[in-house]
């Protein structure tokens, strides 16, 4: 899935970057402790929390740490931004729909089957809270530089969860191409849904044609 900064459109507007300030953040390398990683899921759970009811702008900063039962100031230091608290979030909700793909369940699938099944397992997840998934995506979209490895996490999460269903062992240079790709019009459509460009059923078709497109179908595989 492409970096948000790729597609900008104040670049070449000639309006001048904005300056990232860097914020000594912890970062989830950073949290050694057992109470550390437990106060960072508490703060994950509450921006969820907070999100499915209320969307993107009921997502605050002194109302998660209210409802995370942390400091503001130590919310501050995990998350210095609520873009960065969605984008994490987004991962993790991502990472969720990953474990809970049985590799067993791979055994007798062609790759076009297991592409469509964990494209499908993800595009489910996704609409089963609209104010939620708007939320994370539309901070993911936004997010500058200061949040850019929170954006790539989110991105290589989604690669290896499609590259991984084509692969029968280590994914290949190509697959982990092909997987961007997906990955891509995976995004346009989830956001052509989002703002109600396209139904549910057309997210759907869209996406099972790109991956036909690319790697085949049952009948003509193409990799």
């Amino acid at each position: 899935m492409s970096s948000p900064a790729d597609s900008n459109p104040a670049r070449g507007s000639g309006t001048q970057p904005r300056e990232v300030t860097s914020v000594a953040v912890l970062t989830e390398s950073d949290l050694g402790s057992e109470a550390q990683r437990e106060r960072r899921k508490r703060i994950l759970d509450a921006t969820l929390a907070i999100a499915s009811k209320g969307g993107y702008d009921a997502v605050q900063m002194r109302a998660v740490a209210d409802r995370a039962d942390v400091a503001v100031g130590t919310l501050y230091r995990y998350f210095p931004s609520k873009v960065h608290l969605l984008v994490s979030a987004m991962g993790r909700e991502i990472a969720r729909v990953d474990t809970k793909t049985d590799p067993a369940t791979y055994a007798e699938m062609t790759r076009h089957q297991r592409l469509n099944l964990v494209v499908n397992k993800l595009n489910r997840a996704m609409q089963r809270n609209p104010l939620l998934t708007e939320a994370m995506t539309r901070a993911y979209v936004f997010a500058d530089a200061s949040a850019a490895g929170e954006v790539d996490h989110v991105q290589k999460l989604i690669d290896s969860m499609f590259a991984g269903a084509m692969s029968d062992g280590e994914p290949t240079e190509e697959q982990y191409h092909i997987s961007r790709v997906i990955s891509d019009v995976w995004l346009s459509n989830l956001l052509a849904w989002l703002t109600r460009r396209a139904s549910a059923t057309d997210f759907t078709t869209r996406l099972d044609l790109a991956v036909r497109l690319l790697i085949g179908d049952d009948d003509q595989p193409k990799i």
